[in-house]
C-alpha cells in the first residue's frame, strides 16, 4: 500500500499526512528533544548474529546506527507510514546497508514476522518515541512481547512525566508535542511492567533526564539461542 492508497482516516493515512514533508527534516530537528535514543542503542548488547527489530522505524536513523554499532547483527524495521519508509529506504541505501537492514510496512499492533521477514521472532526489539504517537500503544507493547525470542529483550524509550523538571517546562512541551499528534503516556512505566509480569518477563525501568524520558527494558526468560539455531 503506498501513500496514495492509504485511507484518509487510517493510521497509515494520518502518519503519511503528518510526515509527508516533515520526514525531510525529521532527523535534524528531533535530535534536540528525542533524548535517550543512543543510550538505548548502546544498551542493546545483542549476541553475535542476533536479529534486531525496530517498531516504528521512521526514517531509519536508529536502524542505521544499530547496524553500524553491531556489525554481526541483521536489522529489521517496520512502520505504518509509507512516506517514512520511503525516506528510510533511501537512507539505508545511502549508508550502504541494504544487505543488513530490511524494511516493511505494517501495523505495529498486529504484524506477522514470518510473512514480513521470514522470521518467527527477534532477539532484540526497539521502540523509540513511537508509543506516544500510537493511540492503541498498549497493544504495541503486548505484540512486541509476543514477538521476542527466548532470552530476548524489548527496549523502549519515550517521553516521561517530566516529574523532575519545572511545571512550566512540561506545559510548553505538551503544547509543542500536540502540534505533531504526540501524547506522552504518563502511565507507560506501570503498563509496561504489568504487561511484562503477565508475560512472565523481567522488567527494568528508568527515568533519565529528570523524568524527561522513560526507559524500559523487558527481558523474556530463557536462554538466548546461539547463532544459526532454528526456532521451533
Amino acid at each position: 500500500m503506498n501513500a496514495a492508497e492509504a485511507p484518509a482516516g487510517s493510521a497509515a493515512g494520518l502518519m503519511d499526512r503528518i510526515y509527508r514533508h516533515q520526514r525531510h527534516i525529521y532527523d535534524a530537528s528531533r535530535k534536540f528533544y528525542l533524548l535517550g535514543r543512543d543510550q538505548l542503542i548502546d544498551g542493546l548488547q545483542p549476541p553475535p548474529g542476533a536479529t534486531v527489530l525496530e517498531i516504528g522505524c521512521g526514517t531509519g536513523r536508529n536502524l542505521i546506527r544499530i547496524a553500524r554499532r553491531y556489525p554481526s547483527c541483521v536489522c529489521y524495521g517496520l512502520d505504518v507510514s509509507s512516506e517514512m519508509l520511503a525516506t528510510a529506504r533511501a537512507s539505508v541505501a545511502k549508508a550502504g546497508l541494504e544487505d543488513r537492514i530490511r524494511l516493511a510496512q505494517a501495523d505495529a499492533t498486529d504484524f506477522y514476522p514470518q510473512a514480513l521477514f521470514g522470521l518467527q521472532g527477534f532477539d532484540r526489539i526497539v521502540i523509540s518515541y513511537a508509543l506516544s504517537m500510537i493511540p492503541p500503544w498498549q497493544g504495541v507493547v503486548a505484540e512486541a512481547l509476543r514477538r521476542l525470542n527466548l532470552g530476548g529483550s524489548l527496549h523502549i524509550v519515550d517521553f516521561g512525566d517530566q516529574s523532575g523538571l519545572p511545571a512550566a517546562f512540561k506545559v510548553v512541551l505538551l503544547r509543542w508535542l500536540a502540534l505533531f499528534h504526540v501524547m506522552p503516556r504518563e502511565n507507560l512505566p506501570g503498563t509496561v511492567k504489568a504487561l511484562a509480569e503477565a508475560a512472565g518477563a523481567e522488567c527494568r525501568l528508568g527515568a533519565p533526564y529528570r523524568g524527561y524520558a522513560v526507559h524500559a527494558v523487558v527481558r523474556r526468560r530463557g536462554e538466548e539461542r546461539a547463532q544459526g539455531t532454528p526456532l521451533l
